[in-house]
């Protein structure tokens, strides 16, 4: 039900009564994994089944998502599955690698994203964030697909910081190669659940040849030229991702990542670091132009907060942040995280056998009726002050947690937060006429035919007194 702040229940696939069969399984997992859950999956801690590749539990239980993700991590490795699913260019970088291959590369890049080197990008965050609004400005009373205009300001912040000499390509181009890469990479092939060979060709894959060979061009371009700028001026170049991996090495072998561990990272940034923080933005920004109350509350905080300290405003941005925070509760980055039991173990009262895959997904335990009041409405007031102290750190995973959390978890909140909130500052938004919003999982959880909404400028302070007396339900 939409419209109302008090019942606002965004949409979301029903659970099914009972599990599906194979055929049907099979089916529903190529078209979109949201829709094979069941009812057990949100109100049981542990669900366990099997599959044509073995045996699966799906794990809701925060004490037992800990035990898996941190205090017994070494004993769960990703499974080849996800492996497989992800070995199209981002084998062998932070999100594949394992062992002492990851521990090197984390050890490398955590300076770019270490708290203080984050806060330093605000500026530029923000003068992208404007320059979106400047050019949404000149589409005022038109429709306009507010998931692309995400992905390109994401991919620009990309641009002005980490890939501070920018990514090799026209930003549209490959903006556009994004998109393809992951709508292919994301739809589960049968013949990768049915276990069948590596050797055995997936059409799919065939289809993603043409964006990896320009993705490879462009980042070994990319590397070239910075290899010669350090060798030429090592003082000068830029201290980003880029130079971060080139100066890369093994603190015990001294040994430097390869090119293709560099090549690996770097399409991995590209990919994470656009494509989950865009549709995050566009989760948000669709929540809001169906909230009245709390599009109210983000616009006049926005209004006041955006004439203060700029390295500081993401964090002035409290209530911008509980709806960035309940938009990844509802609509998490990363839908499901699994992993494979290196050996035998129990979780919250279920024994874990050798090689079972685990299945922990965001996106049921964010809805899961035991952790969770009325978790299928939109409440950003659940982030807010001391009713966010009680949400257990296990049961909120947008990002993962343990030693696997995402590197750039801080960096993508506070682009998410300074673009919803310039975007909110400028503008009113209503859905397009005759669209509706669907959440569909490629790999990330992105809303169905994109965000198109008709713009109109706002007028800063006149619908503050109004958000201010407006009676609030909780939901």
């Amino acid at each position: 039900m939409l419209g109302s702040t008090a019942m606002l229940i965004p949409p979301a696939p029903p659970p099914r009564a009972r599990p599906l069969g194979p055929i049907a399984l099979l089916r529903v997992l190529a078209r979109n994994p949201l829709e094979a859950w069941t009812t057990d999956h949100f109100e049981k801690s542990v669900v366990t089944g099997g599959l044509s590749f073995g045996r699966v539990a799906v794990v809701s239980e925060p004490a037992a998502i800990r035990r898996v993700l941190l205090d017994n991590c070494d004993n769960y490795e990703k499974d080849w599955l996800q492996r497989r699913v992800l070995s199209a260019g981002l084998a062998g970088g932070l999100l594949t690698a394992e062992d002492r291959q990851w521990r090197t590369q984390r050890r490398a890049l955590a300076p770019l994203f270490a708290r203080r080197s984050v806060i330093n990008f605000s500026a530029p965050m923000i003068e992208t964030a404007e320059a979106l609004a400047r050019r949404l400005h000149t589409r005022v009373g038109s429709v306009v697909d507010l998931a692309i205009e995400a992905t390109r300001v994401t991919l620009e912040i990309l641009q002005r910081t980490i890939f501070s000499e920018g990514l090799g390509r026209d930003a549209e181009e490959m903006r556009i190669a994004m998109k393809t890469y992951f709508e292919t990479l994301g739809r589960i092939d049968p013949f990768d659940i049915l276990g069948v060979p590596d050797a055995i060709p997936r059409p799919s894959r065939w289809k993603l040849q043409p964006t990896l060979r320009m993705f490879e061009s462009a980042v070994d371009a990319v590397i070239a030229t910075r290899r010669r700028r350090l060798v030429v001026d090592p003082g000068g170049a830029p201290c980003d991702i880029l130079s971060l991996l080139l100066e890369a090495v093994d603190p015990k072998t001294g040994q430097a990542l390869s090119v293709n561990e560099i090549r690996a990272n770097i399409l991995t940034f590209i990919a994470a670091g656009h494509e989950t923080t865009a549709n995050c933005i566009a989760w948000s920004l669709f929540l809001l132009s169906q909230s009245a109350e709390w599009r109210g509350r983000v616009q006049t905080e926005a209004d006041r907060e955006f004439a203060g300290d700029a390295d500081s405003l993401a964090g002035r941005l409290v209530e911008t942040r509980a709806v960035i925070d309940e938009a990844s509760r509802l609509y998490p980055p990363i839908a499901a995280i699994s992993r494979s039991a290196r050996g035998p173990d129990e979780l919250a009262g279920q024994s874990i056998t050798r090689g079972s895959m685990v299945v922990i997904a965001p996106y049921v335990l964010h809805r899961h009726r035991a952790l969770w009041h009325r978790p299928e409405c939109f409440d950003p007031g659940r982030f807010l002050d001391s009713r966010r102290e009680t949400i257990d750190r296990f049961a909120y995973l947008p990002f993962g947690v343990g030693p696997r959390v995402c590197i750039g978890a801080t960096f993508a909140l506070q682009e998410a937060t300074i673009v919803v909130a310039t975007i909110m500052r400028h503008f009113n938004l209503q859905l397009a006429p005759g669209h509706s919003v669907w959440p569909v999982q490629k790999i990330t959880l992105r809303p169905q035919g994109g965000l198109p909404v008709i713009l109109s400028r706002r007028h800063p302070g006149r619908h503050e007194a109004a958000a201010r007396r407006k009676v609030t339900v909780p939901c």
